[in-house]
């Protein structure tokens, strides 16, 4: 339970010093929204050690504190934050943050993912071994807590609004702090990416394997695994079945076809085979799912 420290939010009508909201829509795939929110830490206040599924990042509008975190070499690892630094959160990073006792920080976070976090998380040089933000640019620093406060003051707007909003989070995380990144080798790997996810949202339905992917880029199956891993964050195999369920659950959730014809419809034409994999993502059955989420009913 957190305390209330009477502090009065912007735009808000009651005093609190805390705000958390979790995004509604999980079927975004470039760039997802899971949970956002502020916070006004009571001197000490820690959370952790704990690990997250997805990227989470912290903005620090005030106050001081330290973050616990491993390395890519699992040792852990100590770092001082201060007013106008961030600090991102990797997927399995256990972390532990810790507000200061004389100055306790105030911050903004945003948790998401997508096929484009990792590259943008690259370009804006913050990785395992580097998790801490150092803006270079002050007025880029500011329009993107802008657009991080304003994500977590607009929790009822549609979903597809709050994604843009992201989208230029984003945008000024990696301008604001990212060294260059124009080499030919990662134009070339990009590309080879696009053709990739290009093939997969044409072709998903079809019996299609990671061979026919990564033959349609040129390239071979080994080769073409490891650069769509390193960029994408999941294997070939992993990201074909996210993108599969995903459509499964749109056609759950909005239509009235039988399990049977969704499953077809989206490269399992056993039933069995379809639930089985269904259930594997999701832990319930899709008629479960259905049932819990539908809205055509």
């Amino acid at each position: 339970m957190e305390q209330n420290l009477c502090r009065k939010m912007k735009g808000e009508n009651t005093v609190q010093n805390y705000l958390f909201s979790i995004f509604p829509n999980e079927n975004f795939i470039d760039l997802g929204l899971y949970q956002y929110g502020w916070e006004q830490c009571t001197p000490g206040h820690s959370f952790g050690p704990a690990a997250r599924n997805h990227y989470l990042f912290h903005y620090v509008i005030s106050g001081t504190g330290t973050l616990t975190a491993d390395d890519s070499k699992g040792v852990t690892q100590t770092y001082s934050i201060k007013t106008g630094q961030g600090f991102m959160i990797f997927p399995g990073q256990i972390t532990m943050y810790t507000a200061s006792k004389d100055v306790p920080w105030e911050y903004a976070w945003l948790e998401f993912d997508g096929l484009r976090v990792k590259e943008a998380i690259e370009i804006a040089g913050l990785s395992f071994d580097n998790p801490i933000y150092h803006a270079r640019s002050k007025d880029l620093r500011e329009e993107m807590m802008n657009e991080m406060m304003y994500i977590v003051h607009h929790s009822d707007a549609p979903p597809f609004h709050l994604i843009g909003h992201l989208y230029l989070f984003l945008d000024y995380l990696t301008r604001s702090s990212a060294q260059l990144y124009n080499s030919k080798h990662s134009k070339l790997r990009d590309y080879y990416i696009k053709e990739a996810l290009t093939y997969i949202e044409q072709n998903f339905q079809n019996d299609i394997s990671v061979e026919d992917i990564a033959a349609v880029c040129g390239l071979n199956r080994s080769y073409f695994g490891k650069i769509f891993k390193d960029t994408v964050g999941k294997s070939p195999q992993e990201f074909l079945l996210n993108y599969r369920m995903i459509k499964a659950t749109e056609l759950l959730k909005l239509t009235a076809l039988s399990v049977a014809d969704i499953g077809n419809a989206v490269g399992y034409p056993n039933p069995l085979h379809f639930s089985r994999a269904f259930k594997n993502v999701y832990g319930i059955s899709p008629r479960t799912w259905r049932n819990e989420n539908s809205t055509w009913r």
